[in-house]
């Protein structure tokens, strides 16, 4: 193991390196780019044998993917915002095709205004299809989210997606943690599928057409799949952490077991939340943080029973939902409308287009939390 300075980008990339896949189909989109840009020079150095795919558009890139993955092929690509959009067709077919295709996201606001900045907005608008979502705070989670997503996606064949914020966490640098080469390969293993196109001695069809006796089922099965990655998920993670040293479950409570106010996060925000917390522990202050590492699939009982004790929880939403509450807090409050104890919710919408977020707004959030105030100006702008 190692300690290296590099952005979260070239964490990911260097995850991917580590990994080596057999195909990584590519297009460019800021802030994306410099992961593509980044194994592709890898790719030129002869350190990776992968056949790189430059294709011609976002969706092409997921139809490469998909292809090659039902080939039998190990396949890793990455994109952004209006990319991820433009391949929102392909998604569902990838994952209603139970290919483990992983893909690094790097979350960017969507168009209309053009910004290419970061907010989850177009993170969160394919969050329903079907494929498992990863959050990374920072550089490091990128890079070890990136191996577990790869032992995850081939353990229970659904595709992955490790997302981090664009430009904060992409294009920033930090100290960070990597591990021996031959531990990587050796916690991935091989990619040997048991089903796929070029099988000739079991020859197979994938994508068939499928008429109402039988589409339902094959959705229910895509259902329990996700289930299932619910209960493997812990036993992937806590594989990483003896090789790695960390563990990674479905959240991480930050000072959270006693807070009286908690904020719940998922992205590079939860660092500041962090630094404001150990400010205002020193003044006595009973507060702390929730921050989901899994939001899909969603672990509604684990972040239940890590709320419930808290009088206030508020949800801070890197995202909007035109015309019905934030997607994060929508979440949560499901997760906790069974709860028999349940504290005051609310939201809090910031950072769109990334608009900063500063530490003083944080604590006043906590402050009115802890005053009782809840259900004010839902924008922190």
């Amino acid at each position: 193991m190692k300690k290296v300075a590099l952005t979260g980008a070239h964490a990911s990339a260097e995850a991917m390196r580590q990994i080596n896949p057999d195909v990584v189909p590519v297009y460019p989109i800021t802030p994306q780019t410099p992961i593509i840009e980044k194994f592709c020079y890898f790719k030129s150095e002869g350190k990776v044998d992968a056949e790189v795919v430059l294709a011609e558009s976002e969706h092409s890139v997921m139809s490469v993917s998909v292809g090659a993955s039902a080939a039998g092929a190990r396949v890793m690509t990455a994109s952004s915002s209006q990319g991820i959009s433009l391949m929102n067709e392909v998604l569902s077919v990838a994952s209603g095709m139970r290919l483990p295709i992983v893909m690094n996201v790097v979350n960017r606001a969507i168009s209309a205004p053009l910004n290419i900045h970061c907010d989850h907005c177009s993170t969160m608008n394919i969050r329903d299809l079907g494929w498992v979502q990863l959050f990374a705070e920072n550089p490091q989670e990128a890079y070890d989210f990136t191996i577990i997503a790869t032992k995850l996606a081939e353990t229970i064949n659904v595709p992955v997606m490790v997302c981090q914020d664009g430009f904060i966490t992409s294009h920033c640098v930090e100290t960070l943690e990597m591990l021996d080469e031959k531990k990587v390969k050796g916690f991935v293993g091989s990619y040997n599928p048991k089903e796929y196109l070029l099988d000739t001695d079991k020859p197979l069809t994938f994508g068939a057409w499928q008429l109402p006796n039988a589409y339902m089922e094959t959705k229910i099965e895509q259902q329990e799949a996700m289930n299932t990655a619910l209960k493997e998920y812990p036993k992937v993670a806590k594989a990483f952490a003896s090789i790695s040293g960390r563990d990674y479950g479905f959240v991480e409570c930050y000072m959270s077991k006693d807070a009286d106010a908690i904020i719940v996060a998922n992205c590079s925000t939860a660092g500041t939340v962090k630094s404001v917390i150990d400010k205002m522990r020193k003044q006595k202050k009973k507060v702390g943080l929730l921050k989901i590492y899994l939001l899909r699939p969603f672990p509604k009982y684990e972040i239940a029973k890590a709320l419930e004790k808290a009088k206030a929880v508020c949800v801070l939403d890197m995202a909007i939902n035109f015309g019905a509450e934030a997607p994060l807090y929508t979440e949560i409050k499901n997760a906790l409308f069974d709860s028999k104890k349940k504290p005051v919710i609310e939201s809090r919408i910031f950072g769109l287009g990334g608009r900063d977020i500063f530490e003083e707004q944080i604590e006043e959030v906590f402050n009115s939390m802890l005053a009782g105030k809840t259900g004010g100006n839902v924008y922190i702008q």
